[in-house]
């Protein structure tokens, strides 16, 4: 798990952990099953509070990334569970939301748009 932390970044630690572990497990780079570093010792690895690591944990296992097991640590949740799923639906929408604001800036009509959707498939 790789993690660099930003201090020219507009979104705070525990966000940036959070986004980039999220990242990883969507991309497939962190596989279900993996356990996750303990909070304390990722702390210490990022040069971070454990208070920190903590909410990027709490918000990753509310997102239902991961989950925490008493005596095992953060685990990686299924990639079929519904919450994961509700963030891949939620990058279709927004990449589908780019390619039509793209379209209209060159006026591509409906079906010409409907075409290039149809042959990508």
């Amino acid at each position: 798990m790789r993690i660099v932390i930003s201090n020219q970044s507009e979104l705070p630690i525990y966000a940036q952990i959070k986004e980039q572990v999220k990242e990883q497990i969507l991309n497939g780079l962190i596989n279900e099953g993996t356990v996750l570093p303990s909070i304390r010792q990722l702390a210490k690895e990022l040069g971070v509070s454990v208070i920190t690591t903590t909410r990027a944990y709490n918000e990753l296992e509310n997102e239902g990334f991961i989950s925490s097991v008493q005596g095992k640590g953060s685990i990686v949740r299924k990639r079929d569970n519904s919450m994961i799923r509700e963030q891949y639906l939620k990058r279709i929408e927004e990449s589908l939301e780019n390619a039509i604001a793209t379209a209209k800036l060159i006026e591509m009509s409906t079906e010409e748009l409907r075409e290039i959707f149809e042959a990508l498939l």
